[in-house]
């Protein structure tokens, strides 16, 4: 039942964000300039963030007992996977589908999109997720935080 509840968070949540949104802009705003063959950079920009993202799934399902959905968080902390370099890579893979799409189709929206994500995510780890994964996971959670970066992926 959580790897069901988890698919149904990932169609919803980051299908929407990461990809039937940005696809609707780019298909029907105006782009305010063209970059030519560099649009493609977009491709592996695309299958990083997605790869990323399913990977993530698959540890907060798997290894943690829960979904990624606030209303249905894992049971254990998950410092598994991707998680081991950066403590929020479903953002981040986020960051790197959108900035792809920016690629993609350069449109105002599409442009400003990335930095909006960001900001939103930002606000969101560091008033509420930060502090309830401190409230709930005590010490070990603390020490996760000296030991894996927030934004920036840490690669030894």
């Amino acid at each position: 039942m959580t790897a069901l509840k988890s698919l149904f968070f990932l169609i919803l949540v980051p299908g929407l964000l990461m990809g039937y949104f940005p696809y609707w802009i780019s298909a029907t705003d105006t782009e305010l300039f063209t970059i030519g063959v560099f649009r493609y950079f977009a491709f592996p920009l695309w299958l990083i963030s997605w790869g990323g993202m399913l990977w993530c799934f698959w540890n907060f399902t798997f290894n943690g007992k829960g979904t990624p959905a606030p209303i249905d968080p894992p049971k254990e902390l998950v410092a598994v996977g991707l998680y081991h370099y950066v403590r929020n890579p479903m953002y981040v893979a986020g960051i790197v589908a959108l900035i792809g799409w920016m690629l993609w189709s350069p449109s105002l929206p599409l442009i400003v999109a990335p930095l909006i994500f960001f900001t939103a995510c930002h606000l969101f780890v560091t008033l509420y997720e930060e502090p309830a994964l401190k409230k709930k996971f005590g010490t070990a959670y603390e020490s996760y935080c000296q030991r894996v970066p927030r934004w920036i992926p840490k690669l030894k």
